[in-house]
């Protein structure tokens, strides 16, 4: 067990539980941290250097294995499906059944493949693919499936960046999203504290390898995409549906085929203060956060701190007009990226660098949106309010954010520091 959602991200915490300002907040950390004491459930607590968000957090621990069924209750436990794991979100309830029983009563899903085709270009990342692939399918399309994420693109993303376009499967309607285990996974899990070890290992490492879709797999439907024809996504309206290339412009909601997503439109655009057919890196931010259970691995902090050192290097900063947070995803990442000296890149150029949390993904926290609000934001769900009430969430790479956070609006990272000189 870990606390992530409602923690606070600011040095103050290590005062521990009782810097927590809201009282429903502390009182829930407090007695989740009375419970794991009282039953003996290994909990790391707010100020425990492996703390943090529980989708980090149990990958770099080796807590997650190939084969395993992962329930946790929160949605983008489908993140664990990048080693292999069969892993999905579960309501209160139902974590109340594991816990007693060790089992979870489930109906048989469908599955879906998403093969994405060709290599990525520059400046896309797993993130624009996830973005990419909900686009195409809607939040609805994976409603009863799981997906099994395959091709080329796929195949060569890092585990992190598997590990994203998992998380991002919930978003799509799907109940768990998945990627075959390769030399990739196992690496990644080898030698962390709760991986097999010696001859355990050995076993578990041969029947890993045995977990890969027989070729004339039965896939209930397919979905094929270009991966070489990928640009960086962004986010234009309030569901993770609304997304166009950062090149293109805001859709018109008289283009859209029904009544109801004609209306839908039309509310976000109002809610987001966009205006048909203006270009998207035409809008302003205010706001940049880069974190969460998408993207605040070591991976995630290295891409964001290339694209700020650079700018650095050209004399720019984060724009005078944004406040920009960097949250790392665990007390390990954060280690590590100040092991690495990228915490000091993100501080001398403006950046707000934080303890581990969820952060500014939801506003259970401090780290809130203002109202009308405009954010670059490296999280999963851009509904209305979900980073506070009345803020406006662009769901982008965490490239692409540290990129916004210095032009001050959203910009194409593959090009930006030219066009923006």
């Amino acid at each position: 067990a870990t606390v992530d959602h409602n923690v606070p991200t600011t040095p103050d915490r290590k005062d521990g539980v009782d810097a927590i300002v809201d009282q429903v907040s502390r009182l829930q950390v407090k007695t989740l941290d009375d419970n794991c004491d009282e039953y003996g459930i290994t909990e790391f607590k707010m100020n425990d250097i492996r703390q943090g968000i529980v989708h980090v957090i149990g990958p770099e621990q080796g807590a997650t294995l190939p084969g395993m069924t992962v329930v946790c209750g929160d949605s983008h436990t489908s993140t664990h499906g990048a080693f292999g794991a069969l892993a999905h979100g579960i309501g209160t309830s139902e974590v109340e059944h594991v816990l007693a029983t060790q089992t979870l009563r489930q109906e048989k899903a469908r599955n879906m493949l998403v093969r994405v085709d060709g290599q990525l270009g520059p400046g896309v990342t797993a993130k624009d693919v996830a973005l990419a692939v909900i686009g195409e399918i809607g939040t609805a399309g994976g409603t009863g499936y799981v997906i099994e994420f395959a091709g080329q693109a796929v195949r060569e993303l890092s585990m992190e960046g598997r590990m994203t376009l998992c998380n991002l499967t919930i978003e799509g309607g799907a109940k768990a999203g998945l990627v075959a285990p390769d030399d990739k996974t196992f690496e990644y899990i080898r030698g962390k504290p709760s991986a097999p070890k010696g001859a355990a290992w050995d076993m578990a490492l041969s029947y890993w390898k045995s977990f890969v879709s027989d070729e004339d797999a039965h896939f209930d439907r397919t979905v094929v995409i270009d991966g070489s024809a990928l640009v960086p996504m962004v986010t234009w309206g309030t569901s993770p549906e609304d997304v166009i290339p950062v090149t293109g412009n805001v859709p018109d909601p008289e283009s859209f085929a029904t009544p109801d997503k004609r209306a839908a439109a039309h509310r976000a655009l109002d809610y987001m203060g966009l205006t048909a057919g203006q270009p998207i890196s035409d809008a302003r931010i205010d706001r940049v956060f880069i974190g969460s259970c998408t993207n605040s691995r070591i991976e995630d902090m290295r891409a964001a701190a290339a694209v700020v050192q650079e700018a650095f290097l050209h004399g720019r900063l984060v724009a005078p007009h944004v406040k920009a947070m960097v949250v790392p995803g665990s007390g390990l990442v954060k280690e590590q990226a100040e092991e690495e000296g990228l915490d000091a890149i993100f501080k001398a150029a403006g950046f707000d660098w934080r303890e581990p949390g969820c952060s500014m993904c939801l506003a259970m926290n401090p780290d809130k949106l203002q109202p009308q609000e405009r954010c670059a934001s490296t999280s999963n769900r851009n509904f209305e309010g979900r980073q506070g009430r009345a803020g406006r969430t662009h769901l982008v790479s965490p490239a692409m954010a540290a990129a916004a956070a210095i032009a001050g609006h959203l910009v194409d990272v593959r090009n930006w520091l030219e066009e923006t000189a």
